[in-house]
């Protein structure tokens, strides 16, 4: 009788486990864990970035340690990833680059310039075509810098960590590009 019970007990925790093991936001499933350029991270929180009532993408952010700090992240070197997984054909690359480039510009209170470049190299990474279903994952690597994935496959690296404080800051920075979305990605 003790081996089944124990048995059971085995069984109901796997189950348990399995089920806690993924998030599904707006459709999208969203791994617990990310293991992305020999970084492991865990999931900290999603949310879904909206404009003008349309639901366009969902948004998930991967850390080494839960925070709901916004700028203790955008100012960590630590490695950070976060994803997004187009659930709307109004995402498109031309909205995308227009988007990035409103967002950097106030995630670094209009000061681009200087890293334009790395801007520039980081908007032509988009020019393929988007399509519902895509996914993005953008993990930052210390002393590598922005690593660039769209489905599974590693399109670019952006060096620097300015611009991994410009990027990340799109979402968590003070301005952020929508503030829902900030929350979700802090897990509030």
């Amino acid at each position: 009788m003790k081996k089944y019970t124990s048995t059971f007990l085995m069984f109901c925790f796997f189950v348990t486990t399995l089920v806690h093991a993924q998030k599904t936001v707006s459709g999208v499933k969203l791994d617990a864990k990310l293991t992305i350029e020999g970084q492991e991270l865990y999931f900290n929180g999603a949310g879904v970035r909206e404009k003008m009532w349309m639901d366009l993408y969902v948004g998930s952010l991967y850390l080494d340690k839960k925070s709901k700090n916004a700028k203790e992240i955008v100012n960590s070197k630590n490695a950070v990833a976060i994803r997004l997984d187009v659930i709307s054909s109004m995402v498109t690359s031309k909205k995308m680059v227009d988007a990035l480039d409103e967002g950097l510009i106030k995630s670094t209170k209009n000061n681009i310039a200087p890293i334009k470049d790395k801007v520039a190299k980081f908007k032509s990474l988009f020019s393929d075509e988007i399509k519902v279903g895509d996914k993005f994952i953008l993990v930052y690597v210390p002393e590598k810098g922005v690593v660039f994935y769209k489905n599974g496959e590693k399109k670019g690296v952006i060096e620097g960590y300015d611009f991994k404080k410009a990027l990340f800051g799109i979402w968590l920075g003070d301005n952020p590009a929508d503030e829902g979305l900030k929350e979700g990605l802090l897990g509030s």
